[in-house]
């Protein structure tokens, strides 16, 4: 454990982050999940609309540095490109 006030509280800042973090991460992975849902179920409109939803989750997350900037452009991009090719299929 701690010893000094500076580590102690470095510590302190750790909980509360991690727990921020965790609740970022699954929200962002449920939000993900919905698009993968509707893509199989093929359902055009709910997947466009889970796809702007987990867009927005996951650009939050990556400007708050619990995501990669990188990571969550590369799962945005494919996300749209399995809706994009969905879309393609029904028209």
């Amino acid at each position: 454990m701690a010893n000094h006030a500076s580590s102690e509280k470095r510590n302190r800042q750790r909980i509360v982050r991690t727990v921020r973090n965790r609740a970022v991460t699954s929200a962002v992975r449920t939000l993900v999940k919905r698009v993968r849902t509707a893509i199989d179920a093929k359902d055009t409109a709910a997947a466009k609309k889970a796809l702007l939803d987990a867009t927005v989750a996951l650009d939050s997350a990556a400007s708050k540095g619990v995501y990669h900037h990188k990571a969550a452009s590369r799962v945005v991009s494919r996300l749209s490109s399995a809706v994009h090719k969905l879309t393609a299929a029904k028209a």
